[in-house]
């Protein structure tokens, strides 16, 4: 199982949406725009921290599981 390359994916998915984003907030500024913002990416952002975290966190216990069966 990859994890560092599934995070590293996920990282940068993330960082291509917000780049993105960005743009978009240049043609779309409005109160929708804002509510968008507000009520999915900074969710979907908040998510995705917590699952590079708990991706870290996985991937250290795999490597002792690993290291204990050998």
């Amino acid at each position: 199982m990859n994890l560092s390359g599934n995070k590293a994916v996920l990282s940068g998915a993330t960082k291509e949406l917000l780049l993105r984003w960005d743009e978009t907030k240049n043609y779309w500024q409005d109160a929708k725009s804002r509510e968008f913002e507000e009520r999915y990416l900074q969710e979907l952002m908040a998510r995705v921290d917590q699952a590079t975290a708990l991706i870290d966190k996985l991937e250290e216990v795999l490597q002792k599981v690993h290291k204990d069966c050998e």
